[in-house]
């Protein structure tokens, strides 16, 4: 059985996400979220999710520190995103940090179905219309260098770093992960140590940095 996670806040547009990939895959399951949160808790539940259509722009989301949050903590579940934002440098920057594909909201529901099934046959998978301005556009060397670093925390060492990044003290960490303060010490010890900071507001910054700009929260249902 395969299983979809659509996660986006529009619930027309995940209406019309969820009916492409039922007519893409026969039997597929399909599950939604509105929010980070409600993505990596649908992950959590169900670990061997197999692909997620995740959406740069949503609460809890701005940019690719949502795609690498999954990608850290779920790496065996594929990511294509699909966002508003179809600027060839941003999505080289989604395939160096994990992305299996990109589909602008542009796109027709046919391109989805593509997406999907060349994703779940592990290919990796862009529009036409963009692979050349994609190949063409350089991949980052920091980009890919935190990629790494990233992939290399623990789940929950990501969360503790999510939580930093938003603010949180040592003490609020702890009671919202239900773990001791000393053990969230040790995390960001670790943390610190693996991404090669000194302090908690650089690490923060880390994440702050995979921000991007929303072109547009004004998207019509995909065309058929």
């Amino acid at each position: 059985m395969t299983t979809l996670l659509i996660a986006d806040d529009h619930p027309l547009f995940r209406a019309a996400l969820r009916g492409a990939a039922a007519d893409a895959v026969a039997g597929l399951e399909v599950r939604e979220a509105d929010s980070l949160d409600s993505v990596l808790s649908a992950l959590e539940a169900e670990p061997e999710i197999d692909l997620v259509l995740l959406d740069l722009h949503m609460p809890g989301n701005h940019g690719l520190a949502g795609l690498a949050a999954v990608r850290a903590q779920y790496p065996g579940t594929a990511v294509v995103v699909v966002s508003a934002n179809d600027d060839p440098q941003v999505v080289r920057r989604a395939l160096d940090h994990g992305a299996a594909g990109y589909l602008p909201k542009r796109s027709g529901l046919e391109e989805l179905r593509q997406a999907i099934r060349a994703v779940l046959a592990c290919e990796q998978w862009l529009p036409a219309a963009l692979r050349a301005a994609v190949q063409r556009a350089p991949s980052a060397s920091a980009d890919s260098e935190l990629a790494a670093r990233l992939a290399s925390l623990s789940p929950q060492q990501f969360r503790v770093l999510m939580l930093v990044a938003q603010g949180l003290l040592n003490k609020q960490i702890a009671d919202r992960l239900d773990i001791q303060e000393r053990t969230v010490k040790a995390h960001l010890t670790a943390i610190f140590e693996r991404l090669g900071v000194r302090n908690r507001t650089q690490a923060g910054v880390i994440l702050r940095e995979l921000e991007l700009s929303d072109p547009s929260r004004q998207i019509d249902t995909p065309a058929s």
